[in-house]
């Protein structure tokens, strides 16, 4: 394609304010989380590999957990775990009854996860390629993606399609080879693009085009009245999705906001998450509630970047963290406790922990303090708790009003 043409093509996809690079790419909060979790539960996974204690189903595993937190990852990694799946019939993908197999993947797991260049990916792929595991394609190149996003793009129907129409290639869906070629031409057209070096945003361009969202006169002519039907088709639900995003924003806001004025009133000093202090609720900043800066001189770097991005933090008067909240709208419950754990761990001091949810997730967040991996930390379960928005909203000024402490809590906190 040539360069003019890339260009106004891309232009078009930057300007399309409902587009993939802004309701997901450009999302920086949601995004963060996601690399942090999945990296997270790829170690998981793998340690259940190398122990030989994986089990022998996609259901509640450690491997659900990971891909999961890809597949919430807005419109371009729907569907994201379905060739996880264990097909009983087709006995694929043969990772679940397969021992070799499942410590063979494993093995490729963890190589990627450490990693210092492509070349060692590139041979672990193909490697991995070699031992023809039956229904392990490239789809796992997404995991990959979300431990390399500069290196490796992201692959499923969509943007292999848009790929194919972009570049007038044929390459087919289920093949390494296929996917490693796709590679090449991406990263090659990506460094004139003006894109991010993540290739994110570039796989969200051939998503589009896959999707039919941008039209181009490759996918016209004959096809262009059926595209359009689609086109209209994905824009009326990208657009419900925009809107339900933007519910789902507001209700994250009006939790943390919640959350701020009653630790106030409780006396204490309240964090609200670094990425979040712009957001706006009642006309205000979330700032406005918030210490300007996290007084916790103490901590690492890397564990003072983990612990800003908690929802809201309440600190006593000597600045030691009383109680974190996570605020799980529509992302992952388990990404939540995990950010939660991490916390209690790294800053080494009792303190209560709350995921606050909509009362529709209760359900799971039960099922999710009941997983095994759970139940068994002790002192996970003993500061653990959970607080519905719709208690929260109902209850807060009451709260604001008597309370004296963060026992006032108590009476709407749940637990497992």
């Amino acid at each position: 394609m040539a360069r003019e043409d890339l260009d106004k093509l891309i232009s078009a996809y930057i300007e399309d304010r409902e587009s993939v690079y802004h309701t997901w790419f450009m999302n920086n909060e949601d995004r963060l989380k996601a690399f942090r979790t999945i990296k997270k539960g790829l170690k998981r996974v793998i340690s259940e590999f190398e122990k030989r204690t994986f089990g022998n189903d996609f259901k509640g595993s450690s491997l659900e957990t990971v891909v999961s937190a890809i597949s919430e990852q807005k419109q371009i990694f729907q569907g994201a775990a379905h060739p996880f799946f264990w097909k009983p019939k087709l006995r694929i993908p043969d990772i679940y009854e397969n021992s070799d197999n499942q410590l063979a993947f494993g093995r490729f797991l963890n190589a990627c996860l450490h990693a210092k260049n492509e070349k060692q990916i590139f041979d672990e792929i193909v490697k991995l390629d070699q031992l023809k595991i039956k229904g392990l394609g490239p789809a796992v190149a997404n995991i990959i993606y979300f431990l390399h996003p500069t290196l490796f793009p992201p692959f499923n129907t969509a943007i292999v399609r848009g790929f194919n129409t972009l570049f007038h290639k044929r390459l087919k869906l289920g093949s390494w080879t296929a996917y490693l070629e796709m590679r090449e031409e991406i990263l090659a057209t990506n460094q004139q693009s003006g894109l991010s070096k993540d290739l994110g945003a570039f796989a969200g361009l051939l998503f589009e085009i896959g999707t039919g969202r941008l039209v181009l006169p490759e996918n016209s002519d004959g096809i262009l009245v059926a595209e359009n039907e689609k086109r209209l088709k994905a824009l009326k639900k990208r657009h419900g999705q925009v809107l339900d995003d933007q519910i789902e924003e507001n209700a994250h806001s009006e939790m943390q906001y919640h959350l701020a004025r009653l630790g106030w009133s409780l006396g204490y000093h309240v964090w609200i998450a670094q990425n979040d202090h712009k957001r706006e609720y009642n006309g205000k900043k979330l700032g406005e509630y918030s210490l300007p800066a996290l007084p916790l001189t103490d901590l690492s770097k890397s564990v003072f970047d983990t612990v800003s991005l908690i929802d809201v933090l309440w600190l006593n008067q000597d600045d030691q963290i009383i109680s974190g909240f996570e605020v799980e709208k529509s992302t992952s419950i388990y990404s939540g406790i995990l950010r939660l754990y991490d916390l209690s761990l790294s800053v080494g001091q009792a303190c209560r922990l709350f995921l606050v949810a909509p009362d529709k997730r209760e359900k799971e967040i039960k099922a999710q303090l009941m997983r095994p991996s759970f139940v068994k930390e002790e002192s996970l379960k003993s500061v653990m708790s959970y607080l519905l928005f719709s208690d929260l909203q109902c209850d807060c000024d009451a709260m604001c009003k008597f309370g004296t402490d963060i026992s006032i809590l108590n009476p709407i906190a749940k637990s497992v």
